[in-house]
């Protein structure tokens, strides 16, 4: 884990962490975002891109600036089916 946070391994910090950390955490998450820099950053240029595409006339959508998220929307259902 980071810097040894929690635990050296992954199974070390879910024994670690408690439940009330974990509601923080999610919520920390609901309110700012991924914790994924990678998608911090896609969005940042999403934002920007449409902003340009805007002032230029263009219809475009946010997610059309994202090519790493998803346009589908799968159910938890279907992608049950499609890993079994």
């Amino acid at each position: 884990m980071l810097n040894g946070v929690g635990g050296c391994t992954i199974a070390e910090a879910k024994a670690n962490i408690s439940y009330a950390e974990v509601l923080a955490w999610a919520a920390y998450r609901d309110k700012y975002g991924s914790l994924n820099l990678g998608r911090r950053l896609e969005f940042s240029g999403a934002i920007v891109a449409l902003q340009v595409n805007r002032m230029n006339g263009g219809k475009a959508e946010l997610i059309d600036f994202m090519p790493h998220v998803s346009r589908s929307e799968v159910s938890l259902e279907q992608a049950m089916e499609e890993w079994a």
